[in-house]
């Protein structure tokens, strides 16, 4: 069995996203003043998380996002930051640099709802959720491919020393015991990997989570937070469980989604977090 530590952080905020327009794909928008102060934010509250594995989107704010978290680590100097077009934003065609009401319009004319609807030239949820579950299945067998090699070698030589519960104690301080009443304090992790993506790409990939891998949150969770869209640089943490070829059965455990009490001292309009 292999083990892994996912965070996932949603990139700080943009000019675009201060005036609710679209940026999807087609607007490669870098982070505004307060873009960069959340970023450091996160950064600051993050760094004492050691990460083996750090993903960004290679849009500009994704990626200023995640510079500005490595650069606030204590633990993870030697790791680089891989550059990865499946963690994009969805992609909204001719709906992108229009405001958020003008895609709600373009739904009612075609008899539609947001966010189901898909502009011209947009990519479908469906086809967001694609590019969510391709990512995570490599990451899982990734995992699972170190893992392997490390147990081949001799006393682990080859391998890296395995993430422990001190170096997740950001996570597991602060939340105590988890949802099932386990803790992990007394145990190891194969990996820990930060990811740096999008609003509407993270809430497809929660979707991915629940509706795919039928994975339930804890029941004092209300949906409406579950399935929001993150605030900027909002942080969600999960522990991954998996066995070698059952990567679409995995064990999942949310510890916390959304959250953003980093942003407390911040003068910007973060949305709602929930810790479990």
């Amino acid at each position: 069995m292999a083990r892994f530590a996912l965070t996932i952080v949603r990139h700080g905020e943009t000019r675009y996203n201060k005036e609710k327009l679209l940026q999807g794909q087609g607007i490669d928008e870098p982070l505004s003043e307060i873009g960069f102060m959340q970023a450091e934010a996160a950064g600051r509250f993050l760094s004492d998380v050691r990460f083996t594995h750090v993903f960004s989107s290679d849009l500009i704010r994704a990626k200023q996002t995640a510079s500005t978290i490595m650069k606030n680590n204590k633990l993870s100097e030697e790791v680089d930051i891989k550059y990865d077009a499946r963690l994009r934003e969805r992609k909204y065609g001719i709906a992108e640099g229009q405001p958020l009401g003008e895609l709600k319009i373009m739904a009612k004319k075609s008899g539609e709802q947001c966010p189901s609807y898909t502009p011209p030239g947009g990519e479908t949820l469906q086809q967001v959720r694609a590019r969510a579950k391709d990512f995570f299945e490599f990451l899982c067998q990734m995992v699972l491919d170190e893992k392997s090699s490390t147990e081949e070698a001799a006393h682990g030589a080859a391998g890296r020393e395995p993430v422990t519960a001190k170096d997740l104690s950001t996570f597991i301080r602060r939340t105590g015991e988890t949802q099932d009443g386990r803790r992990d304090d007394d145990v190891t992790f194969d990996a820990s990997i930060l990811l740096v993506s999008h609003g509407a790409y993270m809430r497809n990939w929660i979707k991915y989570f629940v509706e795919d891998l039928s994975f339930a949150f804890p029941p004092d969770l209300k949906k409406s937070r579950e399935l929001s869209v993150s605030p900027n640089t909002g942080i969600s943490h999960f522990i991954i469980r998996l066995n070698p070829g059952e990567i679409g059965h995995p064990d999942i455990r949310c510890i916390c989604i959304n959250r953003h009490d980093h942003l407390a001292d911040l003068n910007a309009d973060t949305g709602h977090y929930a810790v479990v």
